[in-house]
């Protein structure tokens, strides 16, 4: 068995490449996909892998991908990752965020995803805690 590191470096390559057959091949056939802070988003199956990223390469020409700090604990990679390009509506595409992969036999398992769009719009911390906690007149 390889590292599991490398799975996370031949995801890269493939999006950076745009490699469709080779990002593919980096997840397995029952791949299962959770997405916590929105659970309705979860999925199986490489296939809507391939469908999700073929949507993406194109809706994104330029796409790039950069994984910015891994750990590793066993078959479990944690990784940082920052995805950016121009859509073709021309507005940025920005995402960053973490993204944990079981790795089996050199290819993705699983996944609990937490890759987000940035907000460069926001208020800042106060109205974000505002909003969180319902406030309605803050101090």
């Amino acid at each position: 068995m390889r590292h599991p590191l490398g799975m996370v470096e031949r995801l890269r390559r493939a999006v950076e490449s745009h490699d469709l057959d080779g990002l593919v091949d980096c997840f397995a056939t029952a791949f299962r996909n959770e997405t916590p802070a929105h659970p309705a988003r979860g999925f199986s199956g490489r296939e809507q892998v391939r469908e999700n990223w073929s949507r993406i390469f194109d809706g994104v020409p330029d796409v790039t991908a950069d994984v910015l700090r891994t750990a590793v604990d066993g078959d479990v990679v944690w990784s940082e990752w920052e995805i950016r390009g121009m859509r073709r509506d021309g507005a940025p595409h920005l995402m960053r965020g973490v993204i944990l992969f079981g790795v089996k036999d050199d290819r993705a398992d699983w996944a609990r995803f937490y890759l987000e769009p940035v907000d460069t719009d926001s208020d800042g911390v106060h109205t974000a805690i505002t909003r969180l906690v319902g406030e309605r007149n803050p101090a």
